[in-house]
């Protein structure tokens, strides 16, 4: 089958959060299953291109804008194809998708261009099965073939599977909009792209796709209740025998203290010696002293935002100071938590470090050299760092929530069984609780290390993942043409 992913971002070439992983991983996996898999990314600022093959596109935005971005090929990557859509004035730019003053106002206009771009390419350089879609940045795919393509037999059998990473993320915008990216009045509608008067660019993805996918179980679920739902819950209900679950996998060639090229030391269950040099090798990379080699380190990896559950922090901060621990934290996000972080390490200096940045070696130092992991968040549609953590042995505390609830069991002393600790009510003293309950077993050494053992067994590769995703495929592409079969002509038992 030939599969088209199209994504805002993606490594090798883009990168702001887990949905860069997935888009790089998955159609690896897919491949190595026999498919053919291109994926279609935006060339932004800075993208590693060796050799360029360019093709121009003809996108026809809007009434009056007609675009002309060029197709980048660019080359192989572990035999998937790589194409970048470049179009310089919308996508070079210093950040993704916004600055330090917010959104980019033009963010509908781009990534509608990449939206149209997609079905362009597909009549015009590469033909697809399927559309693989990703997020709010390319729901304009679903909603523009079955509505400004539905009549052209070149695109409009072609179905789209839609994968929901977050929920939270929307693409809201203004009704007029729907005049600067070309979609018809019609798509304006309850049953369409209306969203409280606004235009929201997900819903149409929600409502127009084939299939919908989550990036975990129970986050499929969640997002059908009025807590998770933020205002979709009644759509994702409707579209809810066309809605799976399927949990993210994770890339162990890359994250894997047996083969990890950039922590201190390798190690396995093996042996584990190795993670005491990348314990020490952390606090000297954070400027802690040495003398927290005899303490528990308590890891986080994050953007620093509400949905990650740091307003409970907050909350205890007096009391986490007072544990005999130390913390290290990598991240970025709304002010007001990377002050949190900074005023702790103002605070206990010996003990606390941050540093406010997106840097991809320091966090594989800190998976590799933390003894806890910490992830208290609201929600988590899946988590990435919460399965690193436990092939590089860092017990994960986290709230029993989404693809956390999936990934991680909870230590049971009774059965001897478990891989981190949960609590389950949002609450800076359920937190609190838990996180104690992680540093009592702490203590106990042979326990501790039969938990570390439990999870560094664990299995979350794609392989499993990519052979859910291949079935859901072949069900949407079969589904797309018996619609497409007059009745007259399917065969009946």
């Amino acid at each position: 089958m030939k599969i088209l992913f199209v994504s805002s971002e993606g490594i090798p070439y883009s990168k702001t959060g887990g949905l860069a992983d997935v888009v790089g991983a998955l159609p690896q996996a897919l491949v190595e299953l026999g498919h053919e898999v291109a994926v279609l990314l935006p060339r932004y600022r800075g993208n590693p291109v060796e050799k360029i093959v360019r093709r121009s596109l003809t996108v026809p935005l809007s009434r009056s804008d007609t675009r002309f971005p060029a197709i980048v090929d660019a080359g192989r990557e572990h035999r998937v194809a790589y194409y970048l859509l470049d179009a310089p004035a919308l996508f070079d730019r210093p950040q993704l998708y916004g600055d330090k003053s917010g959104d980019y106002p033009d963010n509908p206009e781009r990534y509608a261009t990449l939206s149209r771009g997609a079905i362009e390419f597909a009549k015009q350089v590469w033909t697809p099965d399927v559309f693989h879609c990703h997020d709010w940045q390319t729901a304009l795919v679903p909603a523009l073939l079955r509505s400004v393509y539905a009549s052209d037999p070149a695109v409009n059998q072609i179905p789209v599977v839609f994968t929901i990473h977050n929920l939270a993320y929307q693409g809201v915008f203004d009704p007029d909009v729907l005049e600067r990216v070309g979609l018809p009045d019609s798509l304006f509608a309850l049953d369409g792209m209306e969203f409280y008067g606004h235009l929201s660019f997900l819903k149409g993805g929600l409502l127009l796709s084939d299939f919908l996918t989550t990036v975990s179980r129970t986050y499929a679920q969640e997002i059908q209740t009025s807590e998770y739902g933020h205002g979709l819950e009644f759509v994702i209900r409707h579209r809810a025998d066309h809605l799976e679950g399927i949990l993210n996998g994770v890339d162990y060639a890359v994250w894997d203290p047996k083969v990890d090229t950039k922590i201190a030391a390798k190690y396995s269950t093996r042996s584990m010696t190795g993670k005491q040099a990348c314990k020490k090798d952390l606090l000297q990379v954070m400027g802690l002293s040495a003398e927290n080699l005899k303490r528990p380190v308590v890891g986080i990896v994050s953007r620093f935002t509400d949905q990650k559950g740091f307003d409970l922090l907050a909350e205890v901060a007096d009391s986490l100071l007072q544990e005999d621990l130390a913390l290290v934290a990598l991240g970025s996000g709304s002010p007001e938590y990377e002050q949190l972080f900074r005023t702790l390490a103002a605070r206990a200096p010996d003990r606390v470090a941050v540093k406010v940045a997106y840097d991809d070696t320091l966090a594989h130092k800190i998976e590799a050299g933390a003894d806890i992991f910490l992830m208290p968040s609201r929600f988590e549609p899946c988590g990435l760092n919460q399965i690193y953590s436990l092939r590089y042995g860092t017990v994960p505390v986290v709230r029993a929530t989404g693809g956390l609830e999936d990934t991680i069991e909870a230590w049971d002393p009774k059965s001897g069984k478990g891989t981190g600790f949960k609590f389950a009510e949002y609450t800076g003293q359920a937190l609190l609780e838990c996180l104690k309950q992680a540093l009592a077993v702490y203590r106990e050494p042979k326990v501790w290390r039969k938990i570390q053992t439990r999870g560094m067994g664990m299995d979350f590769s794609w392989k499993a993942s990519a052979s859910a995703y291949a079935k859901l495929y072949e069900r949407a592409r079969k589904a797309r043409i018996a619609q497409a079969t007059p009745a007259s002509n399917q065969v009946h038992a």
